[in-house]
């Protein structure tokens, strides 16, 4: 029996075109040569060297990448130890609250994390900026970094561990150096996923940004507003390049898996 009918060939063509035909046109019209963004004028790169002298927008990409790399960080140690918590700790106290806290941010709509994160800043008195952008992105990407983790964990042969204690690591010494390896690939999964979930944010920045602080995302987002131009799709096809290449990272670090070796004393 056949795995694909005509009939379902043809539903996944169209399913695909439907999501990546826009993509597929917007990096088209990037190295389009003419003002009009409608209208080809010949192959030309000069959107990117325009690009490349905007100020405004290398100052905004700066933020976004400083952002991105500083809460992926602090998201990958904090969904991991969450991870951890969650999978070796067995039924502690308070398991089912805190797995269902960990795994809001998952299903809660953005706006809603960004008004909450918006009225708390409010709240305790704190100015808006570069930190407080960067403190929403750990709180709703350590989420995703948890569940990869989490998954990773759980099927994790423990008796590596064991070993490495019979032989006189301590527990510390044992995770680092048998557990660590052994899950890094999820790890690194789960950073790289963090990263561009920061890199393409807009609502949740917008509710808490301030002075100085504007990200990339939100810098396009304005432009757009007053009309789109050839430079911006330059900049939105540099920002999807930079996306797919950390989703694919993150998809084949996922689907790793190292050999678990003699486990270390």
């Amino acid at each position: 029996m056949r795995r694909f009918s005509a009939f379902n060939m043809v539903s996944v063509v169209l399913g695909f075109a439907f999501l990546y035909l826009p993509i597929v046109l917007l990096i088209i019209y990037s190295f389009n040569a003419s003002r009009l963004v409608t209208v080809w004028g010949g192959f030309s790169t000069r959107w990117y060297v325009s690009m490349l002298n905007n100020q405004q927008l290398i100052d905004a990409a700066w933020v976004t990448l400083r952002v991105a790399l500083l809460s992926a960080t602090v998201a990958t140690a904090l969904g991991t130890m969450a991870a951890i918590a969650l999978v070796r700790r067995g039924r502690f106290f308070g398991r089912t609250l805190f797995s269902g806290m960990v795994a809001a941010p998952l299903v809660m709509p953005e706006v809603i994390t960004g008004l909450s994160l918006l009225l708390l800043f409010v709240a305790i008195g704190f100015d808006r900026g570069f930190w407080t952008v960067t403190i929403a992105h750990i709180t709703f990407s350590m989420c995703f970094v948890a569940v990869v983790v989490q998954s990773r964990l759980s099927s994790f042969d423990r008796s590596l561990e064991e070993a490495a204690l019979d032989l006189g690591a301590t527990p510390l010494r044992a995770f680092f150096l048998v557990t660590l390896p052994v899950i890094f690939p999820a790890v690194a999964a789960g950073w790289m996923l963090a990263f561009t979930l920061s890199l393409d944010d807009l609502v949740i920045a917008s509710f808490t940004t301030g002075p100085g602080a504007t990200t990339l995302p939100m810098r396009i987002y304005s432009q757009v507003r007053l009309g789109v131009t050839p430079e911006i799709n330059a900049v939105s096809t540099v920002l999807v390049g930079i996306v797919t290449i950390g989703v694919l990272t993150a998809s084949i670090l996922g689907k790793t898996r190292r050999p678990s070796g003699r486990a270390a004393g």
